[in-house]
């Protein structure tokens, strides 16, 4: 399978060097998971697309720093993109920003959540045990780092995860769609560098509380067995 990846952020100079990408960290993760596949990556930001997205059996898209909804000229042609992608039904799997801007294509609202950061390990109930590598789970925990949510489910959309602090927290549409609000990609040491990037922001007790939540662990290459799951499928 070929799988086109559009990366929507270009890291810190601190971070680079480590982790390369957050499309590399999905090249990495999906690879665990035992995706036997080969990946493009286009960073959107600097207006990278491919020539055509025929060739590619499934369009992933990542996190990033910007918001979905704003009117930034690349977050516009990438809408502009992707909108047309769910036309064409190709499969979609969008995470963090990538899952508000597929939601937003969709019709649904994305905007900033009124209880503010959500940051480091968060747990979700889990909606669909049945579902291809769940393994009859009802319950998730995945790093998180957002400050926007998808505000109302997409219609025609199935709900997948929620939480108290985030109740559209993952959904599908059919088997085209595939959107994860926290990010499966990331690890550990990723997650305490954003921590420490936005402690001022976070207050102290937030940051306290969120950095020593990494120790517990996370369920990141369980998420990302059933995105492959989902984009084998048939």
């Amino acid at each position: 399978m070929r799988i086109c990846v559009l990366d929507n952020d270009v890291l810190d100079p601190e971070a680079a060097p480590i982790y390369r990408s957050y499309g590399a960290m999905f090249v990495r993760l999906l690879g665990e998971a035992g995706a036997d596949w080969s990946f493009e990556l286009f960073n959107t930001t600097q207006g990278h697309y491919p020539a055509s997205f025929d060739d590619f059996d499934a369009v992933l898209l990542t996190g990033s720093q910007a918001d979905a909804f704003a009117p930034t000229p690349w977050v516009l042609a990438l809408r502009q993109h992707v909108t047309q992608l769910l036309q064409t039904q190709k499969k979609l799997v969008g995470v963090c920003f990538g899952h508000q801007l597929i939601a937003l294509c969709l019709g649904a609202t994305v905007g900033r959540a009124a209880q503010g950061w959500g940051a480091g390990r968060m747990t979700y109930q889990w909606h669909a045990p049945a579902m291809a590598q769940a393994q009859g789970r009802t319950e998730i925990a995945l790093l998180a780092s957002h400050q926007d949510q998808v505000l109302a489910l997409p219609e025609g959309a199935t709900l997948l995860a929620s939480s108290a602090f985030c109740p559209v927290a993952a959904f599908t549409v059919g088997q085209q769609v595939f959107c994860v609000q926290p990010h499966p990609e990331f690890v550990e040491d990723y997650s305490a560098h954003l921590l420490n990037k936005r402690r001022e922001q976070l207050g102290e007790a937030h940051y306290a509380t969120s950095l020593n939540s990494l120790a517990l662990g996370h369920d990141g290459l369980h998420m990302a067995r059933m995105i492959v799951a989902f984009i084998e499928a048939a």
